[in-house]
């Protein structure tokens, strides 16, 4: 069974059926539209209130669900994706423009038409003017996002930001004197106590479902430094962006994803430690952008056999598998072999606990780690460097340029270029109308129009008003460069 992150934000729920392993728990169905209203809310913050027990030992979470259920809320964006045939034949184009001969040239799939999706998702009010947190992967890419209450009423949702590394979006509604859940703690949570979500599975809305926490610090292989909590509530399409309480009616973290098969729950649900999440909403509210601090090493687990090789009483810490040239590590001495046994007094006892702790430094900040090197321990400091940046752009800032094309751009820094390859170019920052409905998205770098390269944002607004009613735009993604055909209409 292969573990993998579900990527379902604006899909199609016949594509979500066929997929298996890890999901995140976004839930798909036809396009609707949804009309939000704004009348003023009354005032409800969600007490904490420990549950009684019930005659035969557990727990009773009546109380938890009926203090917190008014402050848990349903989320439904509405996009687009685009479909299309096989080529050759690109029965759309007149085969005198030049982007057919491109395609028939080149081959793949030529976008023909931009289908409406409709998704959903859970979240849950932090603060009483209406802050609401998510999941990343519920709001990427949306076109819209609508907040309904439990009390039915509904708004339409600001996105202040998303982070994806964390998995973890940042909503803002138009509302006063909200309900608020109760934040908790999550490193006061031990393996094996009870844990309650509620949540919209299926769209089923303010659904609730029980277990216990199973284990703590999950270091999953999608690339996140999240370390999830993993427990055995029943979590499902939906629920992606819910909260999970402890006993004491708080809320210690975000459902994000679950392993299975078959695309719904068999057992294994993980959740995004509160902490995490409200470093993140903190810093997206605050400064508009989230920062974190960067090590710049390859870690993996210590087993026993690995212990005993390097000299080690138990099998515990980080071992450091390679390290990254000229990264803070670096600097400091880091080794491979080394083996990071603390960091800053604190014990490291599993690999995706030191991820989470660098994560919490700014870039700049000084870490002191304790290290197992030759059969012995010693300390090194080490200055952390700036790890994956993500600028956030507000729903209701004013771009510097859209015009045709429907993109806001800027010049690449000196280092995004280094980082690039590039002379040219400039960054996406907003996309929508044109570009977004071809499928440009913001961090895509716009290399040239027409073949013509762009070398300042000027001479991208020059090129497009002079485009005709096509316009065939280079961009790079990543580590690939493809054409994007952009019909300007």
């Amino acid at each position: 069974m292969k573990l993998k992150p579900l990527k379902m934000t604006v899909a199609a729920i016949a594509v979500a059926a066929a997929l298996g392993g890890a999901y995140s728990l976004g839930q798909y169905a036809p396009f609707t539209s949804a009309n939000a209203t704004t009348q003023p809310a009354a005032s409800s913050v969600a007490p904490a209130a420990a549950p009684v027990s019930t005659p035969n030992g557990l727990p009773d979470m009546r109380s938890i669900v009926a203090n917190n259920a008014q402050a848990v809320v349903n989320i439904s964006v509405t996009g687009t994706r685009k479909t299309g045939a096989n080529l050759p034949g690109v029965p759309q184009l007149d085969p005198d423009d030049p982007l057919y001969q491109f395609f028939r040239r080149f081959g793949g799939q030529m976008p023909q038409d931009n289908e409406p999706t409709h998704g959903l998702g859970s979240g849950f009010i932090v603060t009483p003017d209406g802050t609401v947190l998510t999941n990343a992967h519920v709001v990427d890419g949306a076109e819209e996002v609508t907040v309904k209450l439990n009390d039915k009423r509904e708004f339409k949702a600001k996105v202040l930001g998303l982070d994806k590394a964390s998995d973890v979006a940042v909503l803002r509604i138009d509302a006063k004197n909200l309900p608020t859940v109760k934040i908790g703690s999550s490193t006061q949570t031990a393996v094996g106590e009870w844990v309650l979500a509620i949540g919209s599975p299926f769209g089923f809305e303010s659904s609730a479902s029980a277990g216990i926490v199973s284990a703590k610090s999950r270091n999953l292989p999608d690339g996140s430094y999240v370390p999830f909590i993993q427990t055995d509530v029943a979590v499902n399409p939906g629920n992606s962006g819910g909260p999970l309480f402890n006993m004491n009616g708080e809320v210690i973290g975000i459902n994000s994803q679950i392993y299975s098969r078959s695309g719904g729950y068999q057992g294994l649900s993980f959740a995004i430690p509160i902490e995490v999440a409200m470093n993140v909403e903190k810093q997206i509210v605050t400064h508009g952008k989230v920062q974190r601090g960067k090590l710049g090493v390859t870690i993996q687990e210590v087993n026993q056999s690995l212990a005993d090789s390097f000299g080690l009483p138990k099998p515990a810490g980080a071992l450091v598998a390679a390290v990254e040239k000229g990264s803070p590590a670096a600097k400091a001495g880091l080794e491979p072999g080394d083996v990071i046994l603390g960091i800053d007094g604190k014990t490291v006892e599993t690999p995706g606990e030191l991820p989470a702790a660098i994560a919490t430094k700014l870039p700049g900040e000084s870490a002191r780690l304790q290290i197992w090197r030759k059969g012995g321990t010693q300390n090194i400091d080490v200055k952390v460097g700036s790890f994956g940046d993500e600028k956030v752009a507000a729903n209701d800032t004013q771009p510097a340029t859209k015009g045709r094309l429907g993109v806001a751009v800027r010049p690449l820094t000196p280092e995004e270029r280094r980082q690039a390859e590039i002379k040219g170019g400039v960054l996406v920052e907003q996309a929508d109308g044109a570009a977004g409905r071809a499928g440009i998205r913001p961090g895509d770098i716009i290399v040239s129009v027409n073949g013509q390269a762009i070398g300042d944002v000027e001479q991208l607004r020059s090129l497009i008003a002079k485009s005709g009613k096509k316009a065939a735009i280079l961009i790079e993604r990543g580590d690939s460069r493809l054409f994007v055909p952009v019909d300007l209409g």
